[in-house]
């Protein structure tokens, strides 16, 4: 069963709230193996907080850094340097789906020669992208598409978040990739409805995936 990774077109688009749906409707695993950035609680402290079902284990990060910046500069500010054979070395060992929570989108430098992208090929993940609709989205959307698309790499499709224009048939149709499901937006995120929007796309993933 390949790992799904959730990437996004940037940083603050919904890749954390998206991880939890998805592996609420599955009743997956949940793995960020970094995390830059957690004067708040870390991304795995709130999913763990916002899963209901008993199947799901949030797995520790492999790297886990104070300052809350590109993991390229969070690393050597604590003297580490990312590795992404070291992350791929301590994948969590489960049977269940395993979803992959991303740093920022594709391009995100690790150190000074890897990038997220080339995390996702040597996980061999299936990849969903988050997509926020807000003013530019298009083009971040279409930047990430093309670049997957160059890559050769396994998209799933996409999940949109808010709806300012309702940007989603445009993406999905000038991209390529399908659209799995669209997240308005929430004036309260909890459990209840995490678990509401696990249950709405949960046919759909399952169908892609």
């Amino acid at each position: 069963m390949k790992p799904i990774f959730i990437t996004g077109t940037g940083t603050g688009v919904g890749k954390t709230l998206v991880s939890a749906i998805v592996a609420e409707a599955l009743q997956a695993d949940y793995w960020k193996p970094i995390q830059a950035g957690f004067e708040k609680g870390t991304d795995s402290q709130w999913i763990e907080n916002m899963i209901s079902n008993k199947m799901s284990v949030v797995h520790p990060e492999v790297y886990k850094f104070k300052m809350a910046a590109s993991p390229h500069i969070a690393g050597p500010e604590e003297h580490i340097e990312i590795k992404v054979n070291h992350i791929i070395n301590h994948v969590p060992r489960t049977k269940k789906q395993l979803i992959i929570e991303g740093a920022g989108g594709l391009l995100v430098p690790l150190n000074k020669k890897e990038f997220v992208i080339q995390l996702i090929k040597k996980l061999k993940a299936r990849v969903i992208i988050v997509s926020k609709n807000e003013l530019g989205s298009i083009n971040h959307s279409l930047l990430t598409a093309a670049v997957l698309k160059k890559e050769r790499m396994n998209v799933a499709g996409w999940i949109f978040t808010e709806e300012y224009l309702h940007y989603e048939n445009e993406i999905e149709q000038w991209s390529g990739y399908p659209a799995i499901a669209s997240v308005k937006h929430l004036n309260i995120i909890s459990k209840e409805t995490i678990k509401n929007e696990a249950r709405k796309m949960k046919r759909n993933l399952e169908k892609l995936l």
